[in-house]
């Protein structure tokens, strides 16, 4: 099992602890409602359950998910498939890259994974990277890493985005050293 499924399994079991409620019962719940937009139903688990914005949107997503590959109720697609997506067609070139640079950050320590549409989100308490395709060919790391001196490598991000800094990989073995000092510092100041 890779990083990314190890962490969308960890996120549903931490979604049913915080709940009190087994993943068919959530569904159950989300079923029942009739609603079948993201937004909607992320709404419900928060009003009804209760939820935190991060759970609820995760378990729409999830439950989207399974009830569109036709099965309500079952668990998620694997998060393979997720990263089957972000990196189809003419992106999976760049799996490589995002392969080799997961496996490092993998053993800083437990973080949690969460697939968004085009890129994953790296967190802990709070996101310290994002990682997903660019464009020619690139994959795009952004750190939420404050005060780092910017470098040509290290390119500086306008204040008020997601991210203060992206580094650009065209080959897997720019996932190096460098590299992986700025992603522990992330890592390190949002502990």
């Amino acid at each position: 099992m890779n990083s990314v499924d190890k962490a969308i399994e960890a996120q549903l079991h931490n979604l049913q602890v915080r709940s009190g409620k087994t993943l068919d019962q959530l569904f159950a719940l989300m079923r029942k409602s009739g609603l079948n937009k993201h937004g909607e139903l992320r709404d419900i688990l928060k009003g009804d359950l209760g939820m935190g914005h991060g759970d609820a949107n995760a378990l729409a997503r999830f439950y989207l998910q399974s009830s569109e590959a036709g099965a309500p109720g079952s668990p998620a697609p694997r998060s393979g498939d997720v990263l089957d997506q972000i990196y189809a067609g003419p992106k999976a070139e760049q799996r490589p890259i995002h392969d080799r640079l997961m496996t490092a950050i993998d053993k800083l320590g437990a973080f949690e994974i969460a697939p968004k549409k085009g890129y994953v989100s790296l967190r802990r308490k709070k996101q310290f990277a994002m990682i997903g395709p660019a464009s020619k060919g690139r994959v795009e790391v952004g750190l939420n890493l404050k005060g780092a001196k910017p470098t040509s490598r290290l390119l500086a991000l306008p204040a008020g985005g997601m991210c203060q800094y992206k580094i650009y990989l065209t080959h897997p073995k720019e996932a190096d050293k460098e590299l992986l000092g700025w992603v522990r510092q992330a890592f390190e100041a949002v502990a």
